[in-house]
């Protein structure tokens, strides 16, 4: 346990000011993450080198498709979340709360952490599973060691964080996987609980422009509730013009489950229609997820049409690729990051 960053004392509780949630907590009480409280009049970090989960995973797993692809990333989580989706599969670590989660966590020090990726022969370092921005003191020591180790870091993360937090993950992380769970105020109400998706856009635009990671975006497409031409259309187009066209964007098979069990998995119809959606805003890379569908990620250059990366499962080979990422048919820009791959 350690004491927590972003803290302001305020008429006897202590605001937490690491996400939009805002959180006032009283004495011996938990901020809606579960990850972080207040002891002795002072926020903690709670969950501060506890881990859940541990293990060696492709990087097209997380999935980052145009970073270092091929290679291997220890993958480390903890337990809590920010938000509180009706669909998450991950809900026995997102869902409990703080130390006493009632699941096994084990203390994995920084610099071990560091050691466990160089061991596993991974090129990376990634904070996934739950939520980590909740665990932002220790993602921040773990990751500072790694890049020190020469190891790239990333970040799988629904990206609700106020510009005070991710500011402090600026020179620490390389790649800000992110969620954009739908674009409407009232889909994250009911998909996540929570409110202010502008929140979730405006840290991304920051995470690319000015601190300058690469970002790749996923909307999980959940019928009914985000799978409207309008609501996808303006994720597309709003990922075009403020993240840019190159930015990949992963359009995933929803599979039903907890709260919303009752709804029918997305059918391919609805991937493929919001794929043309995507093209038609103008993204060169629409991925789909979830399902095995023929050259459904595969990384295709948008000015010849040449397969520059063919992915099958989470394997990928590299078939028509420069050594500097660029499409070795035609020398076509592909956005897709070597330099970190050791």
């Amino acid at each position: 346990m350690r004491e927590a960053l972003l803290a302001t004392a305020q008429d006897g509780r202590v605001l937490c000011g690491l996400c939009p949630n805002a959180c006032l907590i009283a004495e011996g009480a938990r901020g809606i993450c579960g990850a972080r409280g207040v002891v002795k009049g002072r926020l903690r970090a709670l969950t501060y080198g506890l881990v859940s989960s541990a293990a060696a995973d492709p990087i097209e797993k997380k999935p980052v498709f145009h970073f270092c692809p091929g290679t291997r990333v220890m993958s480390l989580g903890s337990v809590g979340c920010s938000m509180r989706c009706g669909h998450c599969q991950n809900w026995q670590i997102s869902r409990p709360r703080g130390e006493d989660a009632g699941v096994p966590l084990s203390y994995l020090d920084p610099q071990d952490a560091v050691e466990l990726t160089r061991d596993k022969r991974c090129r990376g370092l990634a904070f996934t599973y739950n939520e980590p921005i909740i665990w932002l003191e220790y993602v921040l020591d773990a990751s500072r060691l790694a890049k020190r180790a020469g190891f790239y870091t990333v970040m799988v993360t629904n990206g609700y964080v106020t510009q005070a937090g991710l500011d402090l993950f600026a020179h620490s992380i390389d790649v800000w996987r992110v969620d954009i769970k739908g674009f409407k105020e009232s889909t994250y109400k009911r998909l996540c609980r929570v409110g202010h998706p502008e929140a979730v856009r405006r840290a991304a635009e920051i995470a690319k422009r000015f601190h300058g990671m690469h970002v790749e975006c996923v909307t999980n497409v959940v019928p009914t509730v985000n799978d409207s031409e309008d609501e996808l259309r303006a994720v597309a187009n709003w990922i075009a013009s403020s993240l840019g066209p190159e930015t990949p964007w992963h359009v995933t098979r929803f599979v039903p489950y907890l709260e919303f069990a009752h709804l029918e998995p997305t059918p391919l119809s609805t991937l493929l229609r919001t794929r043309e959606i995507g093209r038609e805003e103008g993204l060169h890379f629409v991925y789909l997820g979830n399902v095995d569908y023929p050259g459904g990620e595969d990384t295709i250059c948008p000015s010849c049409s040449s397969v520059a990366i063919e992915r099958r499962g989470f394997s990928s080979g590299l078939t028509a690729l420069s050594d500097d990422g660029r499409c070795a048919a035609c020398g076509a820009e592909l956005n897709v990051h070597l330099d970190a791959c050791g």
